[in-house]
């Protein structure tokens, strides 16, 4: 298990990260996720520059992409154990490391509020240091993969995302997404669209095998 290595002057912020709106629709960690995903977005970024000084921007945006995304997030909330200290309210399967994320960036926000910018930057570099070095070469998003196949394999041909209607509560909703390509079509949920058609691309990408 990785640790945080941050001791708090106010827990209460803390408390606050760790406490998801389905608890209570007042005092929650959203305004903190809107400040920690900022702070994780520079902080990945400067560390992404330091490692990999003779990438383009396109590739050290791949790289980007894949450490800020949800299923990393998720998984280093699970890592930390914050999966068993966060506080949320019904919870879905479908929505476990929505809520995860959203609860590990808000920590960052909170960290960076409780001790600035520097503290919570080296939070986040002592933990993401690690996983920037695991790809070798930098990762295409879904949605280029499932692009580039498309084009490669139906030329002329472009993959078509449908906004449905989002579902949830006004303050926190859950959008969905199509993507049609060469016959088929997959969904995608997200707490954004671009999260949802990213999710809607990975499940195309898997039901044509590549």
């Amino acid at each position: 298990m990785i640790k945080l290595n941050y001791d708090f002057n106010d827990d209460s912020l803390l408390e606050l990260a760790l406490t998801q709106s389905g608890v209570n629709s007042a005092h929650n960690n959203e305004r903190l996720e809107f400040i920690g995903d900022r702070v994780l977005g520079l902080s990945v970024a400067g560390l992404l520059y330091e490692m990999y000084p003779n990438e383009t921007e396109g590739e050290l945006a791949r790289r980007h992409a894949m450490l800020v995304s949800t299923e990393t997030l998720g998984n280093v909330a699970r890592e930390l154990g914050i999966d068993k200290q966060v506080r949320h309210g019904h919870m879905t399967a479908g929505r476990i490391q929505h809520i995860l994320a959203n609860a590990m960036e808000a920590i960052f926000g909170a960290i960076y509020l409780d001790g600035g910018f520097d503290a919570a930057c080296n939070v986040i570099v002592g933990i993401w240091r690690d996983l920037a070095a695991l790809d070798v070469v930098a990762p295409k998003d879904p949605k280029t993969r499932l692009q580039e196949f498309v084009q490669k394999n139906a030329p002329g041909s472009l993959p078509v995302y449908e906004y449905m209607e989002s579902v949830g509560a006004s303050h926190n909703p859950v959008f969905n997404v199509r993507v049609s390509a060469m016959g088929h079509s997959a969904m995608g949920q997200g707490t954004s669209k671009k999260g949802a058609s990213i999710a809607a691309a990975e499940g195309l990408l898997k039901i044509l095998a590549i």
